[in-house]
């Protein structure tokens, strides 16, 4: 099994790596929602573009860059990507 494609927070990724949405994990069903209508659904590959500290996370997803908070964020489960696979 390779350990870089266990599921983790999005706020975990590298900048500039990628990875596929597996769950959404927690956050309120209106959340859940507004993430999907975002692009944010299980299979849907995000890249991590930068986080500040304790501030917003920056992805992109579907071609759009997005900001969401880091404790949002840290609900969004995602496997990681190789090079390989990417």
């Amino acid at each position: 099994m390779n350990l870089n494609s266990i599921p983790r927070p999005l706020v975990e990724l590298h900048p500039g790596q990628t990875g596929r949405v597996v769950a959404l994990a927690g956050p309120s069903r209106e959340v859940r929602l507004r993430l999907r209508a975002l692009g944010l659904r299980p299979g849907a590959r995000v890249r991590l573009l930068g986080r500040g500290p304790g501030g917003p996370v920056r992805i992109e997803v579907e071609g759009c860059c997005l900001a969401l908070g880091a404790g949002v964020a840290r609900r969004i489960l995602v496997a990681p990507e190789t090079e390989d696979q990417g």
